[in-house]
C-alpha cells in the first residue's frame, strides 16, 4: 500500500503512547480519518456512515499501538490499520472509499497474517479482538457499488510491501527512520492537551 510519512506521523506515534496527550491525539486522529474517508463518498452517505467510522477508527488506534509493541515499524503498523479499514469498506460495499482494489485484499492479509491471526482479524472480521465491548455503530451497505467493480480512489500495484512517500515526495519501501528528536506537540490534536515538559519528547 502507498502511504505518506512526515514529522506529524512520527509525532503521532510518540504521542499515542504518551500520558495525557495520547487521548487528545487519538480523538483528533479518529476525526481526521473519518473526515478523509467520508470525503471520498457522496454527501448523502456521510452522515449515515460517520458514527460507524468514528467507532471503527477509534478501535484501530489500539491495533496501531499493538503493532508497534509487536515490533513493526511505524509505516507497517499504520498500514495494518489501513488494511483493516479496507476490509471494512469491502464488507460494506463502500468501493469508492477503498484505497486498494478488492483483488489485492488477500495479498495484504497474507503479508500480516501472523499478526492478524494473533488478534483474530480476518477480512470478514476486520477488528477481531480489537472490537470494542459495546460494538461498532451500524451503517448501511452499498453492495451494488462493489458489484460495479469501480474503485475510483484505489491505488493498485503496491500490495507486496509498504511503500512510503516522504516529505520530499520520494518513494521508499518500508518507510524512513524515526528522528531522534520528535516533538509530541506536533501531533494532530496535541495542541488541545495541557502539555508539560515531561509530556513532550526531547
Amino acid at each position: 500500500m502507498k502511504l505518506r510519512q512526515n514529522v506529524r506521523h512520527w509525532a503521532a506515534k510518540r504521542a499515542l503512547t504518551t500520558p495525557v496527550v495520547g487521548g487528545y491525539v487519538n480523538d483528533k486522529l479518529v476525526g481526521m480519518h473519518t473526515d478523509i474517508f467520508l470525503g471520498k463518498t457522496e454527501s448523502e452517505n456521510r452522515a449515515p456512515r460517520r458514527e460507524h467510522l468514528d467507532d471503527f477508527f477509534d478501535a484501530t488506534m489500539d491495533t496501531y499501538v499493538a503493532a508497534l509493541e509487536a515490533g513493526f515499524p511505524e509505516a507497517e503498523a499504520r498500514e495494518i490499520t489501513h488494511v483493516q479499514a479496507n476490509f471494512d469498506f469491502f464488507n460494506h460495499g463502500w468501493a469508492e472509499m477503498m484505497e486498494i482494489p478488492s483483488d489485492e485484499l488477500e495479498t495484504h492479509y497474507r503479508r500480516y497474517q501472523e499478526f492478524f491471526e494473533r488478534y483474530g482479524i480476518t477480512i470478514d472480521d476486520p477488528l477481531g479482538e480489537f472490537r470494542p465491548a459495546d460494538g461498532v455503530a451500524e451503517a448501511p451497505t452499498t453492495p451494488e457499488r462493489m458489484a460495479e467493480g469501480e474503485f475510483e480512489n484505489a491505488v493498485a500495484g503496491f500490495a507486496d510491501d509498504a511503500y512510503v512517500e516522504d516529505a520530499d515526495g520520494d518513494l521508499h519501501v518500508g518507510g524512513g527512520e524515526e528522528p531522534e528528536d520528535v516533538d509530541v506537540s506536533l501531533a494532530p490534536g496535541a495542541d488541545e492537551a495541557d502539555l508539560d515538559d515531561e509530556a513532550k519528547a526531547d
